[in-house]
């Protein structure tokens, strides 16, 4: 992991991706708990994706894709 910040439109980004995956969990009606049991991960994780304060791994994006039944292009886009 880098030692300097990291640049602000990559943390914008992050946002942004955040933003998509909550968008798609509250319309599917999912709380942060059952997307994240569907994940794998614990509801602290998918609160900090969801937040932009979390860099998760491509996996995780990959999975929180299928459990919402959401093409990755749409939530990394």
């Amino acid at each position: 992991m880098p030692t300097d910040p990291l640049p602000a439109r990559v943390l914008a980004r992050r946002q942004a991706i955040g933003d998509h995956i909550r968008a798609a969990r509250t319309e599917r009606k999912l709380t942060q708990e059952t997307l994240a049991e569907l994940v794998g991960v614990d509801r602290k994780t998918i609160n900090r994706i969801e937040q932009g304060t979390h860099a998760t791994s491509i996996d995780h994006l990959i999975l929180i894709a299928d459990a919402l039944d959401t093409p990755l292009t749409d939530l990394v886009r």
